[in-house]
């Protein structure tokens, strides 16, 4: 694999909720002994060909994983992580702590009464913070943690690996610095070199630079992850300042030990088997039981007492122990009669599949690496016993005929003597919150000489935050330049197939031994008032049954045939005009070529063959659809902002929003309130629908596979039971109303964009390769400083995309009025600007790294058909990076004037916590999200 990776972990159990490993894990990249910047993680980001580069803290770990297509540029991260971690500012610049740990501010406001002066204010600041205020207003987060702490609370899962908001400001430098010295250092250390690279070159160079110079800062042991003795926890009921829809119970089963990997994937299995879809036997036992909104399950792998836990979303009051003993005598009956053998070797098909396709939407190297993490930390005589997956599903399938499954079912659901049932019960609390009350006494108690230390502190940050690494700083860093970028490597084009008698591309790749296909239907003939129907349509599409098929047994046809299918709805704008576009309904499907067959026939029996009639089931796909977008409004609000910032601009965008977005959000709350008496009308849109869009003129098929493939493939497709009607385009988009928006969810933070059209209508879609320069520059330098460290936000972003979009946001940001300044100072910035040759050069090699970044045969083809669809010609891939390579800084700066009208005239967009968009002083429309 060309898409080479490294990755050093350490082993870092956390003992208290303070988060310490989080912020290590944010701070050591915070400039190092040889790299004395204060940002070399963002310069690494902007001057290298890296396809990853993070750091992730888990319950018990800390990784620090990179990858790249160019050893040279590996070579560079690894250099720039090892001095990082072993290396860093941290023991002599106590400001890392504070910016990405915490810190006080103290501010002056206006009390909003004219003859009293302005009132102080006390607050806690830092990016760990915001992160974990943002993170923790996720109810389902909570609830994780709260499962770990009851299932083991004698180890180190009770605590909050990422912090809590409540214990990060009991964090002290002290404390904060021990921690490094005791487990930073090698041997508490798990090194991983992937893919087609020169091993003894990169493990001499380890060793020379890092592995034979490290000295132990602490000989004191590193924390115990400790391991759980069995128990039954009492019943656990959380309070959490939430709205009621974010209510949540979850049963929570260990099920053994890391080191048992065979039991662990055959638990993955089962959980498939028995509650992976709507008609998988518990859940849908849950289900019909209409305790709450949505039911999910999965395995808390990664730790070294692995855990089943079963969730309910959108849960209804007092209905812990109706999951529980649902689970319970479900799990007991199947046992009892066997668990349908279709079922298990359908679940058994979907792993076979996912091991061969490996497709984690990472660089491989990366994904593996924390696989191999999954069972090395905690058995250091087998590293490898995690990638052995198909030696065990080889054994496991052996079992499928004994009664091996069903006595685990029993072991985990029945028998099971260390298990615990937690509920989060939301409580809306009424301000000051506890956080403002601590602060308030803490700010009582301070004399005038500790509020001056304060602000002192606080400017003395912000001039250092401010201040620019010197040149020589700069120079230290390995980076790659523009010569070490090699040539330009096409994307493989695709070919119309002329044997089948609908119009069909034809990609010819190599994909593991797996064909894709995706059916596209334009959907120009259907009204827009019918719009959100289609999406209706699209969710229900092979989760109900036919009729000839139940429903689970379609899902067990699903499963056992295909890798996966799946609809959605795309719109493919023209290059050369951005009023024309094609709205299209997509469905997609995938399997292995022993399958081909099924390939060929199972979508069309689907699309054909779906009878609309069972309401129950129709309503528990879209009441599972509203507690998912409703938690994605909280937890991903930065692109519910934008998105929603576009439906006003752009029509396309509109039609998106009314098809699945938050327009359509709105319009599924109130169909849900009446979806009793509106059902008939739901079920007639539905076939009416089902017979509109999938016919033979208004068709499109993509391929993936081989010559041979796609002859096969088109012999058992036939005409794929598509009709022969043709209907006259009537989709007519209405204008809409712009205008400035807040939408009040359940968090702690808030997610802000701003963001208009800066091109003409009916100018082509000409992404240039310059504009793909000014997103690096702009994300990577500006926005960083500025909304990130100086702000406080945890993410930021900036793209002035293809359809002539420029759009800023803000990601889990304490401030919205700060933030909005800052978008707006980003043209006097732009302008003002004096890139130097080497800060190009680095923009540069930042954005040709995306272009260049190895991608799977499903993507290649993905994008070869968007480029029919869209007429965009062959070369203009190559076109854009070659104008991105010969980028100069006053092409950048002619950019300036595109970013001026954003903030002229772009229309803003908020999601988050009422108290931050009641205390700013724009003038939204506020709106309160059901």
């Amino acid at each position: 694999d060309n898409n080479k990776a490294f990755s050093i972990t350490f082993k870092t159990p956390p003992k208290d909720n303070t988060g310490v490993f989080h912020i290590l894990e944010h701070s050591v990249l915070c400039g190092s002994q040889k790299y004395p910047v204060k940002e070399p993680f963002v310069n690494l980001l902007k001057t290298s060909m890296q396809t990853f580069l993070n750091a992730m803290t888990f319950p018990d770990k800390t990784m620090y994983p990179v990858a790249s297509t160019n050893e040279k540029d590996l070579m560079n991260l690894i250099s720039v992580y090892m001095d990082a971690v072993l290396y860093p500012n941290i023991y002599t610049q106590k400001n890392i702590f504070e910016q990405e740990g915490w810190h006080y501010e103290l501010t002056s406001v206006n009390s909003g009464e004219a003859e009293k002066e302005a009132q102080e204010v006390l607050r806690y600041n830092g990016v760990v913070f915001n992160e974990m205020k943002g993170a923790l207003s996720s109810s389902e987060s909570v609830l994780y943690h709260e499962m770990n702490k009851a299932l083991f609370p004698d180890t180190c899962y009770a605590f909050e690996s990422g912090g809590h908001p409540r214990n990060i400001p009991q964090l002290t430098y002290e404390n904060f610095l021990d921690h490094h010295a005791r487990h930073y250092r090698l041997d508490n250390s798990y090194i991983i070199l992937y893919g087609n690279l020169d091993a003894q070159n990169l493990l001499d160079f380890l060793d020379t630079e890092y592995l034979s110079k490290a000295q132990l800062r602490s000989t004191s042991p590193i924390n115990n992850i400790g391991t759980q003795k069995a128990h039954v926890s009492p019943d656990v009921s959380v309070p959490m300042n939430t709205a009621e829809h974010n209510a949540c119970v979850g049963a929570g089963y260990v099920i053994g030990n890391s080191t048992d990997v065979k039991r662990i994937m055959a638990t993955e299995i089962l959980l498939d088997a028995v509650l992976g879809g709507n008609e998988s036997p518990i859940k849908r036992a849950l289900l019909d039981a209409q305790l709450g909104g949505a039911v999910s399950s999965f395995v808390m792998d990664s730790q070294s007492q692995p855990a089943v836990l079963v969730m309910l979303r959108n849960a209804k009051q007092d209905v812990a122990s109706k999951l529980r003993d649902i689970v319970y005598a479900q799990a007991e009956m199947l046992a009892q009669k066997g668990i349908p053998r279709d079922i298990l070797q359908a679940s058994f098909a979907q792993a076979a599949f996912a091991l061969r396709e490996r497709d984690r939407g990472m660089a491989d190297g990366v994904a593996l690496a924390m696989n191999v993490m999954a069972g090395w930390l905690y058995n250091e005589e087998d590293a490898l016993a995690y990638l052995r997956f198909e030696d065990i599903l080889t054994e496991l399938k052996q079992n499928i005929d004994t009664d091996y499954f069903e006595n685990l079912l029993l072991e985990i659901f029945v028998t099971n003597n260390h298990r615990a049932l937690v509920s989060i019960e939301p409580q809306i609390q009424e301000s000051p919150s506890l956080e403002e009350e601590e602060l308030q006494r803490i700010l009582e108690t301070l004399s005038a000489d500790e509020k001056q230390a304060i602000k002192t502190n606080q400017e003395l940050l912000r001039t250092l935050q401010e201040t620019p690494d010197s040149p020589e700083a700069v120079a230290m860093l390995p980076r790659l330049h523009v010569s070490d970028i090699g040539g330009c490597t096409s994307d493989p084009e695709a070919s119309i197939y002329e044997q089948s008698k609908i119009s069909c591309l034809h990609h010819n790749l190599e994909a593991r031994g797996i064909n894709y296909v995706q059916h596209f239907f334009d959907i120009e003939h259907i009204a827009w008032e019918d719009m959100p129907y289609v999406n209706i349509l699209r969710l229900c599409l092979g989760s109900l049954g036919t009729h000839d098929m139940s429903a689970s047994e379609v899902d067990v046809l699903i499963n056992t045939h295909l890798g996966g299918l799946g609809c959605a709805l795309r719109t493919f704008g023209d290059f050369n005009d951005r009023e024309k576009s094609r709205h299209m309904f997509v469905l997609s499907a995938s399997a292995i070529q022993e399958n081909l067959e099924h390939l060929a026939t199972i979508p069309a029996y689907i699309w054909s063959q779906t009878a609309f009639s069972d309401k129950g089931k129709i309503k528990d796909i879209l009441l599972q659809v509203k507690v998912s977008m409703a938690h994605s409004f909280a937890s991903s609000g930065h692109a519910h902002a934008k998105a929603a910032i576009f439906a006003q601009l752009d029509k396309d965008a509109a039609l998106a929003s009314w098809q699945s977005g938050l327009d359509f959000y709105l319009f599924l709350v109130d169909l849900l309130e009446n979806f009793d008496e509106r059902f008939d009308n739901v079920r007639k849109k539905l076939e009416i629908l089902q017979s509109r869009i999938f016919g033979k003129a208004n068709a499109t098929i993509s391929f993936v596979g081989s010559e041979t493939d796609i002859a096969s493939y088109w012999s058992y497709a036939g005409d794929l039971s598509l009709s022969d009607e043709i209907f006259d385009a009537c989709l007519s988009i209405p204008d809409a109303d712009v205008q400035d928006k807040a939408y009040v969810v359940p968090s702690d933070v808030v997610y802000v964009a701003k963001g208009a059209f800066v091109n003409p209508a009916h100018e082509k879609l000409n992404f240039s390769g310059t504009a793909s320069v000014l997103n690096s520059a702009m994300t990577l330098d500006y926005l960083w400083d500025e909304v990130l460290v100086k702000g406080g936000a945890y993410g930021t972003g900036f793209s002035r995309g293809v359809s002539g979009a420029a759009i800023f946001h803000s990601y889990r940001d304490p401030h919205i009025d700060e933030t909005l300044r800052r978008f707006d100072g980003a043209s006097v910035w732009l302008e003002q600007k004096e890139f130097s040759e080497d800060e190009i050069e680095g923009y540069i090699v930042s954005a040709v790294a995306k272009m260049d970044a190895p991608a799977k045969p499903k993507t290649l083809a993905a994008r070869a058909t968007r480029r029919f669809f869209t007429n965009t010609p062959a070369t203009h891939a190559e076109e854009v990076r070659a104008e991105a390579l010969t980028t100069s800084s006053h092409a950048l700066r002619a950019y300036a004037q595109e970013l001026a009208l954003v903030a002229e005239r772009g229309p803003v967009c908020v999601f988050g916590n009422k108290d931050i968009i009641e205390a700013s002083t724009h003038a939204f429309e506020v709106i309160q999200l059901p």
